[in-house]
């Protein structure tokens, strides 16, 4: 087997062994209705409609969609755009909290007794990919070929420095993870099995789900080696099943589903209690916070809650003012607030998170961290050439060749980064990871791929005009030769009566000659 590249940064896997604390219920919550790949949720509510915990505020949009439920009992204060995680705007529900936290009444497991109720179930549980990319469960689940299905590979590899969200899933909800696993086996039926895949560095969760699934033989715990990014799908389906995904091409076209651990662990306590996805273990971590923790939060919560949470800012947040520094007069009584705000705050890994504008941004269905960085690990590095080292190709997971990549764009060449397939990149970062003039690759891979996409619009564009014109040249000559047809027949209508003229004409002079 051909070892594929990566990379070892700092695990920082700091709260691995931090209990999940909850959080106390904020005042407010925002919900986005897009918290998932494909068309937005749907709001089924209205303003100043009373909800409850687990009510559906919104229906899915679509076959590639996902519902979104209450996270909080309260009021609907506002429906309206707002800024979400991705830097997007989308429709968002703010409910003011009651602090009940009331169930929903309708709460009640559902009757699952075939595969489409199987699939039904994990729609309405409203779990998508919880690892981050958050595509829809069901739809994902749902393969066309499931008769060629020969894994079902558990993603628990968790390969992002800091985070331990699934860490602690695996640890300290076994039970629903175990559940999980049990439909899938008995719904999916995997040819060969389920393979649950964690990196070497977690032995606790290790043992843990060894343990839990001790006496499943169609169950295998595998044990991988910490290597960033160990958790990609295409990267874990190559290192465990030694199965190459072609580009273009889907995990099912080569046997082979893979679902985050706490995604099964969401439909399988929803199939057993009726209750949706309405909160997250989320990882709070960081330079700049005072006491890492994971931390349980009803998804819209502002992530400045998570950071008071766990204790604020701590006193090395640079450019800030202390409250207890000495003013003018020699006293600190006058001092104004120590502003301990960081200078970068990371929904997700260092390696691939997205920076955030502020801290009233809400925790969505897909948050697995929040980090926070001083001003000394975010300064951007200067930037220089290319020394043509090399390193860049050998950490690259899927065998990419970053600097051509980067040349191409450079230079506009679209037939070029087609050519050194730039879809494949993950975009893990990897490359940038080890780039000693500090290139700024990643973004090139992402705005290179951005042209290809345009570029095939504009083709369809172009495809679709085509076509129409088609269409229409078609249709004018099929109306055409249909007013030929309507005005033979005219013409041959007017002609007809001829003869019987001549007939009446005949009849006439026989009759007259007659009476002659």
């Amino acid at each position: 087997m051909r070892k594929i590249g990566g990379v070892s940064p700092p695990h920082n896997k700091n709260t691995e062994f931090s209990k999940v604390q909850v959080l106390p219920t904020p005042a407010a919550v925002t919900i986005p209705m897009k918290m998932h790949s494909g068309k937005p949720a749907v709001p089924v509510v209205a303003v100043g409609d009373e909800v409850k915990v687990g009510q559906l505020i919104g229906e899915v949009g679509g076959p590639v969609s996902s519902p979104v439920h209450a996270s909080v009992s309260g009021r609907v204060k506002s429906i309206n755009d707002r800024d979400a995680v991705t830097g997007q705007k989308s429709v968002s529900i703010t409910i003011t909290s009651d602090g009940k936290q009331t169930l929903f009444e309708g709460l009640k497991a559902p009757t699952v007794t075939n595969l489409q109720e199987f699939y039904d179930a994990v729609r309405d549980s409203g779990a998508v990919g919880l690892g981050g990319a958050g595509y829809p469960a069901a739809p994902k689940l749902a393969i066309k070929n499931l008769d060629q299905l020969d894994y079902i590979l558990i993603n628990g590899a968790e390969c992002e420095p800091y985070v331990t969200a699934d860490t602690r899933t695996m640890v300290a909800d076994a039970k629903n993870v175990c559940g999980g696993v049990k439909l899938l086996l008995d719904y999916m039926k995997p040819r060969k099995g389920i393979i649950i895949c964690i990196e070497d560095n977690k032995p606790e969760a290790i043992q843990i789900m060894r343990d839990t699934f001790a006496d499943e033989p169609k169950v295998e715990i595998r044990a991988l080696p910490t290597l960033y990014p160990q958790g990609e799908r295409k990267v874990l389906v190559y290192n465990v099943t030694q199965r190459i995904v072609p580009e273009g091409a889907r995990l099912a076209d080569v046997g082979v589903i893979v679902t985050n651990v706490t995604t099964i662990a969401v439909f399988s306590r929803y199939i057993e209690t009726g209750f949706p996805l309405v909160n997250k273990v989320i990882t709070v971590d960081g330079p700049s916070v005072k006491t890492p923790k994971n931390v349980l939060a009803p998804i819209g919560t502002p992530l400045r809650e998570l950071f008071d949470f766990c204790g604020g800012f701590t006193d090395e947040v640079e450019g800030e003012v202390s409250s207890d520094a000495p003013t003018a007069g020699g006293g600190a009584a006058d001092a104004p607030p120590a502003d301990r705000t960081p200078k970068k705050i990371i929904v997700g890994g260092p390696m691939m998170g997205v920076a955030q504008p502020g801290l009233d941004v809400p925790v969505v269905k897909t948050t697995n961290s929040v980090l926070a960085f001083p001003e000394k690990d975010v300064i951007p590095p200067k930037v220089t050439a290319c020394i043509k080292c090399g390193r860049c190709l050998g950490v690259c997971p899927m065998s990419l060749m970053p600097p051509n990549i980067e040349n191409a764009f450079a230079l506009k060449k679209l037939d070029s980064l087609a050519h050194y397939k730039v879809n494949m990149c993950v975009e893990c970062g990897s490359c940038a990871f080890v780039c000693p003039a500090k290139r700024p690759l990643v973004q090139t891979m992402q705005l290179s791929k951005d042209l290809l996409w345009l570029r095939k619009q504009e083709q369809r564009a172009a495809d679709a005009a085509k076509a129409a014109e088609a269409e229409a040249k078609a249709k004018a000559a099929e109306a055409e030769a249909k007013a030929a047809e309507a005005k033979a027949a005219e013409a041959k209508a007017t002609q007809a009566p001829e003869p019987n003229d001549k007939a009446a004409e005949t009849k006439a002079a026989k009759e007259a000659k007659q009476s002659e």
